[in-house]
């Protein structure tokens, strides 16, 4: 493969159409708009910018995955009306529309946005509003991703979900997932009665699995059946397992500098995504959180190629795979692959690298 320098290498990565489908709303939040939301609602935050940026930024590496999802608390607590999730939505979407991401999947838990009489519906209808109407503008495409927490009872989860049975899926809404402390709440199992209502009324699955835990977590999570599941790159570490992965044709939605700081991996350059791929694991590459893990899918894209020595055909291959992954109906994808392919057609190194 041809070196490109840094700077090279990242105006080709800022200027490549790309997919996300591994991003978190709240993980998401702009440093400006959260100032703002706490002056407004009345919430105890900091004041300043680079103090409320020291709380939504985590460190480049944590003590383990209750560290990291401790930089979620303030956003939820500024994000519990209809007005402030849509500002957010929308924010996130200008933000990705000018990181050239042409189609994203945002993810979200509707049930931890009710703490002031919004109902999980309606916080998935102001989701949606915001989102929507940033990507009609911005000329992107956008789907929703509904998170339920393993922290909450089963009872909880699958009352959202008969909500849903009961008064339709709202629009836009493609899929579930279930996340949140794993070391806490290992057992996926306690949830299967949620997930499968979810499967059943057309929604698809995903699942957060091995941010603690490793391979065994992400073997776990394969007894719900989801169609990909978030993080899980120590699947690596389980011959048997990435067999398994290859074989049900399950993808993984890694994220390299957020498995960094969760502390699943210990380097950028330990990470498995190359060696999972080239063991024939369906991949694809997200930032996870643009805010809490301050990093685009730019820059992501281009510490792959610096950190992991993964080629421009590679990469090229892994932005495409991420629209077959994706959650969206055949004509949108076939559309969107269109789009990609004529792009990639006038950059030879993404091809013959």
């Amino acid at each position: 493969m041809r070196h490109l320098d840094p700077r090279t290498l990242r105006s080709l990565t800022r200027a490549m159409p790309k997919a996300e489908l591994h991003l978190h709303l709240d993980g998401s939040l702009r440093v400006d708009t959260a100032l703002d939301l706490a002056r407004t609602r009345r919430v105890e935050a900091p004041l300043t910018f680079e103090a409320m940026r020291g709380v939504l930024v985590v460190p480049e590496q944590c003590t383990d995955q209750a560290e990291l999802l401790r930089a979620f608390d303030l956003p939820i607590a500024l994000m519990q009306d209809a007005e402030a999730l849509e500002r957010v939505a929308a924010d996130l979407v200008e933000d990705k529309a000018a990181d050239n991401v042409r189609y994203m999947e945002i993810r979200w838990a509707p049930l931890l946005h009710t703490q002031k009489g919004l109902s999980g519906i309606d916080v998935v209808d102001a989701v949606w509003r915001g989102a929507h109407a940033a990507a009609r503008q911005c000329g992107v495409e956008v789907r929703l991703i509904a998170t339920l927490m393993r922290s909450h009872t089963p009872q909880k989860n699958l009352a959202f979900i008969l909500d849903l049975n009961t008064e339709g899926i709202p629009e836009g809404l493609v899929g579930v997932d279930l996340a949140g402390p794993e070391e806490k709440f290992p057992d996926v199992e306690r949830h299967r009665a949620a997930i499968d209502l979810a499967r059943d009324l057309g929604l698809h699955v995903t699942l957060h699995a091995g941010e603690w835990g490793g391979a065994a977590q992400v073997r776990a999570a394969l007894a719900l059946e989801p169609e990909r599941i978030a993080h899980g790159p120590l699947a690596i570490e389980d011959p048997d397992l990435v067999a398994e992965l290859r074989r049900r044709g399950t993808w993984l939605d890694l994220c390299l500098t957020s498995n960094v700081q969760a502390n699943i991996v210990p380097s950028l350059a330990a990470h498995p995504l190359r060696r999972l791929a080239q063991a024939g694991v369906r991949v694809t590459l997200s930032t996870d959180d643009l805010t809490v893990a301050d990093v685009s899918l730019s820059e992501e894209y281009a510490r792959a190629v610096e950190h992991l020595g993964v080629t421009l055909p590679e990469l090229w291959a892994y932005d495409v795979a991420a629209l077959e992954a994706a959650f969206c109906d055949d004509d949108e994808r076939e559309d969107l692959l269109e789009t990609f392919l004529a792009w990639g057609a006038g950059i030879p190194e993404l091809l013959h690298g």
